[in-house]
């Protein structure tokens, strides 16, 4: 009986968790304390980038936006093939691919929106099969469209199919998006309602990975059920400041 009690009360935390509290705002911010500004993104860890195109229109297969609606489904079946660098481009870019910066890098605008166009979050790939890149594990580059090596990983399948709580047909994909949050980017300015629209903000990228994954032949199935040390050491992530908040593997369908 009291484990249930206990649930309940969890239960009713959350559920006031998911309410509005902006009206009830009682504090000051960062921001409003005109306390130094996080960066717009996480910094190069070295010069090894590789530079993407923005060359998209002899991917698209199919621009019936009410179509692709439609059809739009969660995906866990692949084909055993890779997808191209181009097409992992078009993913990069359709889901968080910069278009503006704002005043004196106050903002970035984004193909996505973002409560107070923070944009916290950060893209992780773990490369199993795409043209012309090793196995391992990298980082998305939003102001240059570019992508960095982070780690080659030995047995990477396993590692992946571990960190994302056993589901296997995730490492049999071409590659998994890791959507990391930078936290503070969003507290600088929203503190205690930070989290909250973190979390719708998740939702508008998915949206439009699979919205573009049906662009051009691919298919993804959105992941929350990962095992949080485990992605987040796959990633390289402290768990404290950054960590790991969605995942979602593609592949040709």
């Amino acid at each position: 009986m009291e484990n249930n009690q206990h649930i309940k009360n969890k239960i009713h935390s959350n559920r006031e968790f998911m309410k509005s509290k902006f009206a009830e705002e009682g504090y000051e911010s960062d921001q409003q304390k005109q306390l130094p500004q996080p960066p717009l993104t996480k910094a190069p860890i070295g010069n090894n980038s590789i530079k993407l195109t923005k060359e998209f229109s002899s991917l698209i297969k199919e621009s019936d936006y009410l179509k692709l609606v439609q059809e739009r489904k969660s995906q866990r079946v692949y084909k055993k093939e890779s997808i191209t660098l181009d097409q992992l481009s078009f993913l990069l870019w359709t889901t968080q691919g910069i278009k503006e910066i704002k005043g004196d890098n106050y903002a970035t605008i984004r193909t996505v929106p973002s409560a107070g166009a923070r944009h916290a979050f950060e893209t992780y790939l773990a490369v199993l099969n795409v043209d012309g890149l090793e196995k391992g594990i990298y980082h998305y580059l939003p102001l240059d469209h570019s992508i960095e090596l982070i780690t080659e990983v030995d047995d990477i399948e396993n590692k992946v199919s571990n960190s994302l709580c056993e589901q296997k047909f995730a490492a049999k994909s071409a590659v998994v998006f890791y959507y990391s949050a930078v936290a503070y980017r969003s507290e600088w300015r929203y503190v205690l309602e930070s989290h909250k629209v973190m979390l719708i903000d998740a939702g508008h990228v998915m949206q439009n990975l699979y919205l573009s994954c049906g662009a051009i032949g691919c298919g993804t199935c959105a992941i929350a059920a990962f095992n949080q040390e485990l992605a987040d050491n796959l990633l390289k992530l402290n768990g404290k400041d950054e960590f790991v908040i969605y995942a979602a593997p593609i592949g040709n369908v």
